[in-house]
């Protein structure tokens, strides 16, 4: 048997024993986290099982369609509501706020019908233009009871018996339910141009008595109109839009053939054009200010204006243009300093670039695997989805009692539609109802729905990360097998990129998923935080915000820790094929002996990843910044006029640096791996003919001399 060698671990972890043999990926070895790997098999299962109840006891209709006080659907084909889509609330003002009209709970009675009100009338104006007309009573009973047609019934008996709404008041249908016709007229609130109108019971009400029943409807309907804006805008520029994520992809595929024969000319441009592109937008922005601070009347600040639904107000403002001069300043001079402190590990990070471009070349199919992850993840976010839906919509329906008096004791308590009549609640509190509030239930399934919805979202997370895991790991062992190999490209296995997946899933499911399970734990965990912290915005215990505070910046560096510790991790099981815990102990050691060079040399390809991201971005942006403002003479006249440009334009650009970081997290793991390659390189040989380093000729040189001692070699890099 070969002796094995041992080398110090210099300041951390145990010696580690080497097996001089060794010359790449581990092929023949076992499954790693078994017992993690079982549970993982049984939880997938049992999701399974959970989306198959909740598709059972869910009913996706009590999200779809309003419900009317019987709690039957509003608008669903074959019931009698088929043609009333849109829910009507008999007294509006008992209504305290929007919330509880979507919520369904406002205490009064709830009708399904074809149309909104479009006119001012009350119950007393309709019995007595009956006697003269009866198309008053025709239009106004749509708005009753089905069946009721007793125009004759006294005021107080209708209004007891909730047979018909006491007024109607113009309306439109706003989230399938009628909202009053709030318009702002020169300042002042008004309903069908009326500031003021009258009850059944001939007493006097304001408009502003709506609003306040109402609390923030104008807002939303204003917000709805912007969106209405918006998906015109997208229904318009859809096509411009897709044109320029095309032209995105294309940029990438050049950028990314070009990065293998032209790696370090394309970096330094790229470098250079983010400095220029930079320094353009912060000329820009001066240009607008000092134009805007010497136009009179614009001294106006954004505080003075508040928040705004047309972004186009805020720019007009010259503050606007001086936030953004502000931060464009501060970004170029971050990306200088870095540039001329951190000139030398520049060089050597385009020389790991220059490697990973290789790398890529000899195994281009890796460039095609963000495919996969994106349909794994596209099926997993859509099962999450529709359980989360049948869950929600899981409950029974939910009756309870309302009366007009507020003496009532039976107020709100459960009732039975079918045997309200029956009791002598009625007798004890006149025109009670039993009424349609939500959608619930007293069972076991029912009382642990919220429970069942934590378990989706966990589930969701930890399937989402091991598909990243699953990705992570396949990238890094088919360009460890790159690196490994003596004779570049005869030593690379075939279809490297298909048996590094094949050995990840069928090994080391266990040890992903374990490191998956870990991550999802503390993304829950920044949930329930980020759902506390909304909850407690309106309250003013300053010291319980602060411990929140906190606790959400805790959580947060312990994501981003988890995720690099977890990344090299993957790196480690895909070259050795050790488990979880001791691949990521052996990585965590490692990157502590060449510190130094993890958190500067390492940074600094991430860093000029991200600038050829953001070049791709912000290209792109420029030639959509031009074509959707109409600043293209040849095109111009091809191009939409749009409600709000920037909405196709943030879209063009959010898309493009998605589709430029699709390709460049396929560079950025191919250079993580053979980064910690190179180091595990340093530390098993030395450059002697008795143990050649295995690294290209151009990280040779980045090392110096091949026949000094490994420990000058690394004093060398550090």
């Amino acid at each position: 048997m070969a002796r094995k060698s041992e080398v110090p671990s210099a300041y951390y972890g145990e010696p580690r024993k080497f097996d001089p043999t060794f010359r790449g990926p581990v092929y023949n070895r076992g499954c790693t986290d078994v017992l993690c790997c079982v549970l993982f098999i049984i939880v997938i299962f049992s999701y399974i099982a959970l989306g198959i109840v909740a598709w059972i006891h869910g009913d996706p209709r009590k999200v779809i369609y309003p419900t009317d006080s019987t709690g039957q659907f509003c608008g669903q084909k074959g019931t009698p509501n088929a043609k009333k889509a849109i829910l009507f609330y008999f007294n509006i003002l008992q209504c305290a706020s929007p919330s509880v009209l979507i919520n369904l709970q406002c205490p009064t009675t709830q009708m399904c019908v074809s149309k909104c009100p479009d006119r001012f009338a009350t119950y007393t104006d309709m019995q007595i233009m009956d006697s003269f007309n009866k198309s008053h009573w025709n239009y106004y009973k749509q708005f009753c009871k089905p069946g009721f047609n007793n125009p004759k019934k006294s005021v107080a008996q209708v209004l007891r018996d909730e047979d018909c709404p006491s007024m109607i008041v113009p309306s439109r249908p706003f989230l399938q339910r009628c909202f009053p016709d709030f318009m702002t007229r020169n300042g002042t609130l008004t309903v069908a141009n009326k500031t003021a109108f009258k009850d059944a019971l001939d007493t006097a009400r304001s408009v502003t008595e709506l609003k306040d029943a109402a609390n923030g409807i104008t807002g939303i309907l204003e917000a709805k109109e912007v969106g209405m804006k918006i998906v015109e805008d997208y229904t318009s520029s859809w096509y411009w839009i897709v044109i320029g994520l095309v032209l995105a992809l294309v940029i990438s595929l050049i950028f990314i053939l070009m990065l293998r024969f032209t790696a370090g000319f394309l970096l330094w441009f790229i470098i250079i054009a983010v400095i220029l592109l930079v320094a353009y937008g912060i000329w820009h922005c001066y240009w607008e200010f000092t134009y805007l601070r010497e136009t009179p009347e614009v001294d106006v600040t954004i505080s003075n204006i508040g928040f705004q639904m047309d972004l186009h107000v805020y720019l007009q403002l010259s503050q606007t243009w001086l936030i953004f001069l502000v931060t464009l300043g501060l970004t170029e001079a971050s990306i200088v300093i870095m540039l001329i402190f951190l000139r030398k590990r520049v060089r050597i990070a385009i020389a790991l670039l220059k490697e990973g471009s290789k790398a890529i070349s000899y195994i281009t199919s890796a460039l095609f695997y963000p495919i996969i992850t994106f349909v794994l993840l596209a099926i997993c976010i859509s099962y999450w989805a529709m359980t989360a839906v049948f869950l929600a919509s899981s409950g029974d329906a939910v009756y309870k009692v309302t009366s007009p008096l507020h003496n009532c004791k039976y107020t709100n308590l459960t009732c039975s539609p079918e045997n309200f009549n029956r009791t002598n609640i009625t007798k004890q509190c006149p025109g009670a109802q039993c009424l349609f509030a939500f959608y619930g239930g007293e069972s076991l399934y029912h009382r642990y729905i919220f429970i069942l919805e934590l378990c989706n979202l966990l589930v969701f997370l930890w399937l989402v990360n091991f598909i990243i895991a699953l990705g992570q790991c396949t990238i890094a062992g088919a360009f460890a097998s790159y690196y490994w190999a003596q004779k570049k490209p005869a030593d690379i296995p075939p279809c490297p990129v298909f048996s590094s997946f094949a050995r990840a899933l069928r090994y080391h499911t266990g040890s992903l998923a374990f490191g998956s399970l870990i991550l999802a734990v503390v993304q829950l965990m920044r949930v329930i935080l980020e759902y506390l912290d909304h909850k407690l915005k309106g309250a003013h215990n300053v010291l319980a915000r602060f411990l929140l505070c906190c606790l959400k910046c805790c959580f947060w560096c312990l994501e981003r820790f988890i995720r690099f510790i977890n990344r090299n991790a993957y790196i480690m099981i895909a070259i050795y094929g050790k488990n979880f815990c001791t691949s990521a102990r052996e990585a965590f050691y490692l990157f502590m002996r060449n510190v130094v060079r993890v958190a500067v040399l390492d940074k600094v390809t991430d860093f000029l990843l991200f600038l050829g991201k953001l070049l791709i971005a912000g290209s792109v942006g420029v030639i959509a910044f031009l074509l959707f403002t109409r600043k293209i003479p040849i095109i111009q006249d091809e191009v939409p006029v749009l409600n709000y440009y920037c909405v196709p334009l943030l879209t063009v650009i959010f898309g493009s640096y998605l589709i430029a970081h699709s390709f460049f997290s396929i560079y950025a793991m191919c250079v993580d791996t053979l980064f910690l390659c190179f180091c595990e390189d340093l530390e098993r040989n030395d450059g002697t003919p008795a143990k050649p380093f295995l690294m290209s000729p151009g990280l040779k040189r980045i090392l110096g001399r091949p026949e000094q001692s490994p420990k000058r070699h690394v004093d060398k890099i550090i």
